[in-house]
């Protein structure tokens, strides 16, 4: 079984070289291919990228996306799934990876192993913060009265570790390709906030589950933008607005109260 990763560079030069450098420590036999998209020029990357000296040279395929115009989250990785899928032989596992993600150790083993579960279309690892404080990155259903109550409530509740998750951030996820092709990826319509909620909705609703997998932790800081910018804050809230209104929340809303009922 091998992946096949996708890391999108929006000014994040040095991160997606630091992660490749640590890309190259991971058993080799398990990545088959990493794209790289510049979603806004970036000499200095494209060079280093195309370096013959650099670490990863001949041991790990990496293939560079400019794009001549920036693209939104959904709609870079979209890309990359189509290159991928393009190839004479593409990876049955799709990995969507941001660039600031770090590790201690290796995640893609138990990664891997957690999706060979039956019915699992979409893992995700553990995340902590630099401190190594635990990230609430696997959350239940976004409702406007959980948000509220996550606002007003403390650090110690926006942390706390949710069981049987609805959804999962989009800071590393590693979908089966058929899953993935099979609801045509991240919805493009979203922009910057909700894309990773509404396709983990659309794969629960399609038949699969979402599984953490044991033993992957990673390390990723969120930025959580849209609260100390007022243009993050509304792009977060037209997101919102969108999810809410889409039909695949409702579905998801009424087949969990008929679950509960």
């Amino acid at each position: 079984m091998t992946l096949a990763l996708s890391i999108v560079s929006h000014g994040h030069g040095a991160q997606v070289l630091s992660l490749l450098a640590l890309l190259v420590q991971s058993p080799q036999s398990l990545i088959r291919r990493v794209w790289v998209t510049l979603n806004t020029p970036e000499p200095a990357l494209t060079q280093a990228l195309a370096a013959p000296d650099a670490a990863w040279r001949g041991r790990l395929d990496v293939r560079v996306l400019h794009n001549p115009q920036p693209l939104g989250f959904g709609a870079n990785h979209n890309q990359a799934f189509g290159h991928e899928q393009q190839q004479s032989a593409p990876s049955p596992f799709f990995v969507v990876m941001n660039p600031d993600i770090t590790w201690s150790q290796d995640p893609w083993a138990a990664m891997l192993q957690a999706a060979q579960q039956p019915g699992v279309g979409c893992v995700y690892p553990q995340q902590v913060d630099a401190h190594g404080q635990p990230q609430d990155h696997a959350r239940r259903l976004p409702t406007p009265g959980a948000l509220l109550q996550r606002y007003l409530g403390g650090g110690a509740r926006r942390r706390a570790r949710v069981a049987a998750p609805d959804w999962a951030n989009a800071a590393l996820l590693l979908f089966h390709s058929a899953a993935y092709q099979r609801i045509q990826g991240f919805d493009e319509a979203y922009h910057m906030y909700c894309e990773d909620v509404d396709i983990c909705l659309r794969l629960q609703l399609a038949g699969y589950r979402l599984a953490e997998a044991q033993g992957a932790c990673v390390v990723h800081a969120g930025q959580r933008a849209s609260r100390r910018q007022w243009r993050h804050l509304g792009w977060h809230l037209r997101s919102l607005w969108r999810l809410w209104h889409s039909p695949a929340y409702r579905q998801f809303q009424q087949d969990h109260a008929r679950r509960v009922g």
